[in-house]
Parts: C-alpha cells; sequence; structure tokens
C-alpha cells in the first residue's frame, strides 16, 4: 500500500491537457472529448476479460448464487447503480445483483472519511450479506488498490467464491487477489487523478457488459428486446405492448389482452400469442424451457407434432 501514487497511470499527467486550466469553455470540452474517444478502445482490449467475468457471473446465476460489486467512492457508487437497474430492467429479485461500497449506503451521497482504507470492513460487508461460494464478486477500484476491495476480494476468495478485479492499471494490487483480473488502461485523466471521468467510464461500461450480457444469457432477451422487463408503470406497460407487437405482429388492443392475462409478464404473453396457447400453459411451459423464450414456444409446437 505504499507504492508511489505517481508511478500509476491513472496518477501521471496528460501531456494533451497542460493547459487546460487557461483554455476556453469549447476547448476544454474538446480535450475532453478527444481523452473520452480511447475509452472504448481501451475497453475492446480487455474483451477476453470481461467474457471470463461474465461466465462467472452466468454460472452463479445458473447455480442459485448472486453477483456483488464491491468498491469505494465512485467505484462503490458505480457498482451501485448498475445493481439497481438489474430489477427492473430483468425482473430479478433485489438480491441477485448487489453493490456494496465502503462507508455503507449513506456514502453514496455523502462520503465516509477513510472508509476505502479499512480492509476489514470489506470483509464484514461480505460476510454481512452470507457470502457464499456460489457468488461471484466483483471488486472495483480505478487505482487497483484500494484496501477495502482488497479485504473483500480475500475474504470472498477464501469463502469460494468466484472473484473478479477490475481496475485501470497494470499490475494492479487487487488483481492478485483474484482469480480473473480486468485491467482496462485509458491512460491519464484530463485531471490528473480524477477517475470519476475516464476510469470511471470505463468501468461503466464493463459493468453493463457484464450484468446485460449475463442477463441475456439466462433468456432475459428475445431477439434484442428485454422481455423480462418488470412492467411497473405507465412507459413500461406500453414499451411491453410495443414488444409484443414487434415479435407477434399483432394489434396493439390484441397485445395488451395477452399482457394483462399473463399478469402484465411479456415473456408468457409472446408464448401465449407464438403458440395459440392460454396464459396457464404459457407459464408451464416457459418453466420447463428455463425462461428462455424460445425453447418454450418450440415446445409448445412440438407437443402439436
Amino acid at each position: 500500500m505504499d507504492q508511489d501514487l505517481t508511478a500509476l497511470t491513472t496518477e501521471t499527467r496528460n501531456r494533451n491537457s497542460m493547459q487546460i486550466d487557461t483554455a476556453e469553455p469549447l476547448s476544454i470540452l474538446e480535450m475532453m472529448n478527444s481523452e473520452d474517444q480511447k475509452i472504448a478502445l481501451a475497453v475492446n482490449k480487455v474483451l477476453p476479460d470481461v467474457e471470463a467475468a461474465v461466465q462467472f457471473a452466468f454460472q452463479s446465476f445458473q447455480k442459485g448464487g448472486r453477483l456483488i460489486y464491491m468498491g469505494a467512492g465512485t467505484s462503490g457508487r458505480l457498482g451501485i447503480l448498475d445493481a439497481v437497474e438489474c430489477p427492473p430492467t430483468f425482473s430479478t429479485s433485489p438480491e441477485m445483483v448487489q453493490g456494496l461500497m465502503a462507508g455503507g449506503e449513506g456514502a453514496f451521497v455523502k462520503a465516509v472519511e477513510g472508509a476505502e482504507d479499512k480492509p476489514e470492513w470489506g470483509e464484514a460487508d461480505l460476510k454481512r450479506i452470507n457470502l457464499s461460494e456460489l457468488d461471484t464478486v466483483i471488486g472495483i477500484a480505478a487505482s487497483g488498490r484500494t484496501p477495502y476491495v482488497i479485504g473483500g476480494l480475500k475474504y470472498a476468495r477464501g469463502a469460494g467464491a468466484k472473484t473478479v478485479a477490475l481496475s485501470c492499471n497494470k499490475g494492479a494490487e487487487i488483481s492478485k487477489e483474484a482469480h480473473q483480473k480486468i485491467e482496462v488502461i485509458v491512460g491519464p485523466e484530463v485531471l490528473t487523478g480524477s477517475t470519476r471521468l475516464k476510469a470511471a467510464t470505463a468501468h461503466k461500461m464493463i459493468l453493463n457488459m457484464i450484468s446485460t450480457a449475463s442477463m441475456i444469457l439466462l433468456g432475459k432477451a428475445y431477439e434484442n428486446l428485454m422481455v423480462d422487463v418488470h412492467v411497473s408503470n405507465h412507459k413500461l406497460k406500453v414499451r411491453a405492448i410495443n414488444m409484443i407487437c414487434q415479435i407477434t405482429g399483432v394489434s396493439s388492443d390484441s397485445a395488451e389482452e395477452a399482457l394483462e392475462s399473463a399478469g402484465l409478464q411479456v415473456k408468457p404473453a409472446i408464448v401465449m400469442l407464438k403458440a395459440d396457447i392460454n396464459a396457464k400453459l404459457a407459464a408451464e411451459l416457459l418453466k420447463e424451457a428455463n425462461g428462455y423464450v424460445r425453447n418454450a414456444i418450440l415446445l409448445a409446437n412440438k407437443d402439436r407434432d
């Protein structure tokens, strides 16, 4: 932990923004935008590492386990942001994907000084949620050296959980504590050390990839539509009806009727209309098909043969 911070890529000065303090507003924005264009390319280079993390998460879900994000400051907030979007997008339980942050939930809106420097707090947070060998833990730290994350990853490995270290530095300390490392090198920030910029954007992209890809593998998409969306408001109901129309070709009135019959669940509504069966049988076939819409439709057609 006594590593020289200036040796880290995330702490080095960006030669392209040395004059940013005297630049006009548009020039500042152009500098930032130019640097931001490097992010997707950096993420592209680590896609095989991200794929490994997706497989860990998918396997955990298949076994009834969870995906747990851990981080401090911006890193912790990014994990929470990704986790809380999973229930409305994929109809998952709040426990299935969780975000843990150094200092607790209150630290999301107000910093808890010194929380990130306590490795024992990382361990304690995982014990509090009864971490098991079925789970996958992703430790997030732009610097790659946050004690809270290191403590959590060490405990998680000891508990038999799969572990992933997500950072923006080569040879990161947290990489040594994980089964899989993802070191996405986006280069120095336009404001030295302000990792809420490029580093955070890269991490958000990767976390989105991990949760979305693993949910797709679980059957929570049909074609490129999020058919497991939780219909909790008018906007989402309209979106659900539109999806059903696009997939089945029926009118919006017929789609809404099917959606209501299916208890506002899009997947059984699709199976009902595609296979011309009732809601009860559609739900049974989906259960038999482990939630995969295509397979449920195939089963319905097979039963007719």
